[in-house]
This record gives structure tokens, C-alpha cells and sequence, in this order.
């Protein structure tokens, strides 16, 4: 039976009367809150509240109308028909009928043909509805007076009049600023009365003027600027621009005999975020026994606001000397903000577990926090300081006796030839990218320091020094040319003839007629396995330098890895011994004692060379505001916008050279502008003076010396 008749055809006049009246009903506070967010975001704002409205009002009227279900019908159709004898359910209900329910739900199915389903349709709410339109046209109507009057500009401020100006010259009887800071900062929009501004940078400016009589043009003119010019408005004239440069401007119109003085626009920069370390309070903290996580604070402080997601880096240094293995990892933490949701300060706390770093003896963990402000378009990121957790080193055995002279560990040079070989790694992949000029140097670069640390290990060997010999001490009135070959103060230790030579004692004859590059003490610094291993490394440094220094790195590499390998294997030596070395003063010419001869001792006189500026343009400028005449105000203006950060007061400056353009005759004004100059001067360094002469006895006693 419910296949004859199906109840959804019957549902659905009902159902759409009920939408209809919900969205009736509902559609002025929609409305409403559309132009409230218009008013209040502009047309992002009514467009938003609009569809969220109006998704909220359908979701209303679909609920309401999915209310009017198969139970509502049989209830409308029982209480509306009583020809049906409440047997309605009969014919709209589901499952099998009894032989006497299928007789009577056929007699009701004919009666029930015989209504028209629209009449089953609740009636409209047409009080609720008139009283919704009334309040919600009410609502509108006062939003919009709201709005003109929010909108409108505020009535202008007046200004005194300039008694020197004639009736039929234009002047100014009112002005208005109305400043706009960038979105990021979160400030809102202000008027002020005065022309002299100071505003964020990026604000926009916007200005408000009333003339009486009326001028025919207008414009504000920065000085030694553009010109923005003003546009009529009513009985106003608007202008504006973007607050990014630090300026003078002045009111100019047409018709105006005295100039307008000049105001100041100066923009206030948006100050990088700062970052410091509440815990742990120092920048190194060792890890405790058993420790597995380690808490980490940082505070973030910004002028405007802090960008709540910032970057956490990890890098982990795990190992000694050449071993020493780097990994840096990063994740993105996020920060709360202090003090009652002020987003100016954020806090950053981690709880880092220190499982899967791997942290072994004598190995560190350091964590730096990387943030940025909410500028726009190009926010100001910041790399905080980095706090360090390491993992104490075991404890050496300490030695006693004859221990105590050895060195268990490598000397610091044995650290960089790593570094080399990663140096020369970048360069090779980064070959296709680089000009051949700036292959070649960043080539030779790179062999300049493996030739400084070939020099260094080889000082563990006795190898020479590559240095231009020093001249010798001057120790006797004689000028004895030195040796061909070597000479006293060629940076070697030639050592001293042996007291008592022993016929025959190959020691003794090289000291005293030959020349030793090693010292007898160094001669012992590394046993001589060690030392074949070293001067093998130190030949594989110089290939690799001869490589580099030719521009051919790929050919330098396997001679950098076989000196990496060698240097390694010293540094697996047992036992480093260290000379003995004790200073040793040239000696001493007994036969110039007491003789008061001077030759070869004193130097050159000291040589005077005059103060010579690099940066004459305020000098000139300060010398020249002192006497009358014509000054050239365009150079040091140009100056003074080319050099604005070495200046406390850069408009002031510019004020100043301003002012006397327009009165240069007025010594009041050059007075002031060599104030403004007097802190850019550049100082002389401090000059000799004699000394002093010793008054009447000091002059008698000089001239009865000479």
C-alpha cells in the first residue's frame, strides 16, 4: 500500500513551506551581521559573516524541515481529517497488514486521494516574520549611521592665520593627518592635528588641508624631493603617500607669497626580534648521570609581534680530533605568549629527549632557536644564542715520575686537515657555477691553507720555516757580512761549540762545523716510526698544495686523503715527548760596553705625516659657515641624505641647510647648522707635542750643552 501512495510527495509542500518561513524568519539578523563585518573588515569581512550566516540560517531551515517526517504526517492527517478514523498509519506505514488492516487502509487510501497535500502545510509565522524585518531594518539603518559617522573625517583642526598675508592670498585655516600603520603591526588607524609625524614604517599618510580663498592648486613638496600633489575634495584637498624615508615637507598652493615651513616625516623602523636563554641560565651545562631529557627555554621579544612557530636546530658533535662527526637536525616548535596573551613576547619550551641523538663521552648537543616577526611582506628572522649540553669525557689516568714529561694528546694543529679535504670537496661540485677566475683563487685559497698546515706539522720534524730571514741583532760595531748560507738570526739554532769536544763525536762536529736544523731535544719529539709516518704526510700535503695552488683540485684530492690517513695514524702514537727549549739571547760584545757609540742601534727618526680627511664635505662646510660668503648647500645636503645613519638628528640637518637656503645672509642659522655639524667632524688623531723645555734652568742647562 505505501507504493500507491508514497509519503515523501506528501512531505514535500510542508517541508518547503517550513524552509521558507525559517529563512523569512532569519534573513535581517543575517543581513545585519553581514554589514556589521563589512563595517568592520570591509568586504572581506561582510563577505565572511555573510556565508557564515547564511550557512548557519540553511543548516536551521534544512533541520526544521527534516522534522516534518512519516510520524508528523500520520499525526497532521489523523487530527486534521476525521473521515480517516485515525487509520492513517494504515497506509503510510511500513511492514505486512493483517487481512482487516489491508481492507481498511484501502477504504483510507481512496479518502485520503481526495486531499490536496499542499493543504497539510503549517501556516506562516507572519507576526514573528514582521517583527524580525522590523527590528533587523532598525539594526541596518543604525549600522550605516554608525558607519557615516565612523567614516567621515573628523572635522579639521584650525590654524592661526598669518597676519602678513594679503585678504586675497590663499592660507591655510585647517589641517588634518590621518595615519594608517601596516596590517603586521596591529596599531590602529589615528588622526593627529600636527603636521609634524612620526609613524611606523610603511604607514600611510594621508592628509587634510582647507584653504581660504580657495587656490587653484595645492601639492606638498618634500624637500629635495618628490612632489605629491593635492586633490580637491569638497571644500577640502586630500593628498597621501607611503611613510618609508626619513624627509622634510612643507605646504605649497598656489598664490601663497611667504613659504610655508617645513614639517618633518620621519619613519620609526621595525626592530628585529630578540632572543635569550632562560634555561639553562648558562651557555654550557654538562649532563647529568642517567639523564634523558633536557628542558630547554627560550624567550623571544618583539616591537609589534613574534611569529608563534619558530625553528629549533640541533647540531650534535660526537667524537675527538680528526673524528669528530657533525648532524644537524631541525623542527618546528611552537611558542606561547607572555603575560596575558601579548603576542610581543612569545615562550619557547622544549622538552628535548636526548635518546635518539647518540650522545657519547666527550660529545656535544647544541640547540639554537631561529625566529622572525610578523612584518610584512618580508618578515626579520633572527638566529638566537646557542646553549650546549655535553657529555663529560672519562677522567684520564693521571701519571706521576717520568710520565709527567709525556703528552697523551695531539697538539691543536692536528685538527684541520679534515677541513681541507671538505673545502676541497664543495669547490669541485661547485665547479660548473663558478667563473674561472673565481674557481682558480678559491683553488688557491684552499692550498694557501693546506701550505700553513704543512708548515705547522712540519716544525714536529725540524723542516724549515718558509719566512724571509730577519736581519741579526746588532751586537758589534763591525759590519761582517754574514754566511752565504746561513748566518746568525736566520731563524735557525745553530747551537754553540761544545766546551770539551770529543775527537771524532759526529754530534760534536756537526754543531761546531756544520749546520743542524733539528734540535737535540726535537730530535727526540717523535719516535722514528711515527716520524716516517709524519714526513710521509707532510710529502702528501705538498702534492696536494702543488695541485691546489694550480687550480687542479680533483688532482689534489687522493694526496689530501693519504695525508689524513697518515695523520691519523701519528695520532695513534703512544707517547709524544717534548723538548726541553729554553730562550737563548744572543751574546753579548763586551769590547762595546761603556764606549757610548750608537751606530746600528738607534732607528730613523720618527717620520710626521700630515692629517690627510677622507671625508672633507662636512669639514669644508664647518669652515665656511664661519666666514660670509656662498656655501654649497646642495653638496653637503646630498651629504647628509648619502651619510643620514652617522647623524643623531639627520632632518634636523636638513632643517637647518633648509632654512639658511631660504635667509643665507642670517649668521643665527649658520650658527646653528655648525652645531649640527660640529658631532660628524671627523677628529684628528692625537698630535705630538714636545715635551717640556724645563723652564729658565732647563733652557741654561741646554745651551751649555750645546
Amino acid at each position: 500500500m505505501s507504493r500507491m501512495i508514497r509519503f515523501e510527495d506528501w512531505l514535500a509542500p510542508a517541508r518547503r513551506r517550513a524552509m521558507a518561513d525559517v529563512l523569512l524568519l532569519g534573513s535581517p539578523a543575517v543581513l545585519v551581521l553581514a554589514v556589521i563585518g563589512w563595517v568592520l573588515g570591509g568586504w572581506a569581512g561582510g563577505a565572511g559573516m555573510l556565508l557564515l550566516g547564511g550557512t548557519g540560517l540553511g543548516a536551521a531551515a534544512w533541520h526544521r524541515a527534516r522534522a516534518l517526517d512519516r510520524d508528523w504526517l500520520v499525526r497532521r492527517l489523523n487530527a486534521r481529517e476525521p473521515q480517516l478514523e485515525d487509520s492513517a498509519d494504515l497506509v503510510f506505514g511500513e511492514g505486512d497488514l493483517a487481512p482487516f488492516q489491508r481492507i481498511q487502509a484501502e477504504r483510507m487510501a481512496g479518502r485520503i486521494a481526495a486531499i490536496d497535500p499542499a493543504s497539510l502545510a503549517q501556516g506562516w509565522s507572519r507576526g514573528r516574520i514582521i517583527v524580525s524585518w522590523i527590528i533587523g531594518t532598525l539594526a541596518l539603518v543604525g549600522v550605516l549611521l554608525w558607519q557615516a559617522q565612523r567614516s567621515a573625517p573628523p572635522p579639521l583642526a584650525e590654524v592661526a592665520a598669518d597676519p602678513a598675508s594679503l585678504p586675497s592670498e590663499p592660507r591655510l585655516v585647517g589641517q588634518r593627518v590621518r595615519i594608517i600603520p601596516p596590517a603586521y603591526t596591529g596599531l590602529p588607524a589615528r588622526d593627529a592635528d600636527s603636521l609634524e609625524i612620526r609613524a611606523p614604517a610603511g604607514s600611510r599618510i594621508e592628509w587634510r588641508f582647507g584653504f581660504a580663498p580657495q587656490p587653484t592648486v595645492a601639492a606638498l613638496q618634500l624637500v629635495g624631493g618628490q612632489r605629491v600633489a593635492l586633490a580637491r575634495d569638497g571644500e577640502a584637498w586630500t593628498g597621501g603617500l607611503r611613510l618609508d624615508v626619513p624627509s622634510l615637507y612643507r605646504l605649497t598652493a598656489a598664490g601663497m607669497r611667504a613659504a610655508q615651513p617645513t614639517h618633518r616625516l620621519e619613519p620609526i623602523a621595525d626592530e628585529p626580534p630578540q632572543v635569550r636563554a632562560i634555561e639553562p641560565a648558562s651557555g654550557l651545562v654538562e649532563m647529568r648521570p642517567g639523564q634523558r631529557s633536557w628542558r630547554i627555554v627560550f624567550e623571544a621579544s618583539d616591537d609589534y609581534a613574534v611569529d608563534p612557530l619558530a625553528r629549533l636546530t640541533l647540531t650534535t658533535a660526537i667524537g675527538e680530533g680528526e673524528n669528530v662527526r657533525f648532524s644537524e637536525r631541525s623542527q618546528t616548535v611552537r611558542g606561547t605568549a607572555v603575560g596575558g596573551g601579548d603576542p610581543r613576547r612569545r615562550c619557547f619550551v622544549i622538552d628535548l629527549p636526548l635518546g635518539p641523538y647518540g650522545l657519547q663521552p666527550g660529545s656535544d648537543l647544541v640547540a639554537q632557536l631561529t625566529i622572525a616577526d610578523t612584518r610584512a611582506p618580508e618578515p626579520q628572522v633572527v638566529r638566537g644564542p646557542g646553549v650546549i649540553l655535553r657529555y663529560p669525557a672519562k677522567r684520564a689516568v693521571e701519571a706521576e715520575g717520568l710520565d709527567l714529561m709525556a703528552k697523551q694528546q695531539m697538539p691543536a694543529y692536528f685538527r684541520s686537515q679534515r677541513q681541507v679535504i671538505i673545502d676541497t670537496e664543495a669547490l669541485i661540485k661547485q665547479r660548473r657555477n663558478l667563473s674561472a677566475d673565481e674557481f682558480m683563487l678559491r683553488s688557491d685559497t684552499i692550498g694557501v691553507d693546506q701550505r700553513l698546515l704543512r708548515l705547522r706539522y712540519g716544525q714536529f720534524v725540524g723542516m724549515e720555516a718558509e719566512e724571509t730571514p730577519k736581519p741579526p741583532l746588532p751586537t758589534s760595531d763591525k759590519d761582517t757580512p754574514p754566511e752565504p748560507e746561513h748566518y746568525d738570526g736566520d731563524g735557525h739554532d745553530h747551537g754553540s761549540a761544545p766546551e770539551s769536544p770529543v775527537f771524532g763525536s759526529l754530534g760534536d762536529v756537526t754543531a761546531e762545523y756544520g749546520h743542524t736544523h733539528d734540535e737535540s731535544e726535537a730530535a727526540t719529539l717523535l719516535d722514528p716510526g711515527t716520524r716516517a709516518l709524519l714526513k710521509a704526510a707532510l710529502d702528501a700535503m705538498w702534492e696536494a698544495e702543488l695541485n691546489l695552488r694550480s687550480g687542479r683540485p680533483e688532482a689534489a684530492l687522493p694526496f689530501e686523503n693519504i695525508a689524513l690517513e697518515n695523520i691519523k695514524k701519528v695520532q695513534q702514537a703512544t707517547r709524544i715527548y717534548l723538548p726541553r727549549i729554553g730562550s737563548q739571547q744572543p751574546p753579548i760584545d763586551l769590547a762595546r760596553r761603556l764606549t757610548g757609540k750608537r751606530e746600528g742601534i738607534v732607528g730613523k727618526g720618527a717620520q710626521l705625516v700630515p692629517f690627510a680627511i677622507a671625508d672633507a664635505v662636512p669639514a669644508t662646510a664647518w669652515r665656511a659657515l664661519a666666514q660670509p660668503g656662498a656655501i654649497d648647500l646642495a653638496g653637503l645636503e646630498s651629504w647628509v641624505r648619502s651619510n643620514s645613519t652617522r647623524l643623531s638628528d639627520p632632518l634636523a640637518v636638513l632643517a637647518a641647510i633648509d632654512a639658511l637656503r631660504s635667509k643665507p645672509g642670517s649668521q643665527a642659522l649658520r650658527e646653528a647648522l655648525r652645531g649640527h655639524l660640529w658631532s660628524v667632524l671627523t677628529r684628528p688623531p692625537t698630535q705630538v707635542r714636545r715635551r717640556h723645555d724645563g723652564g729658565d734652568i732647563g733652557r741654561r742647562y741646554t745651551r751649555g750643552l750645546r
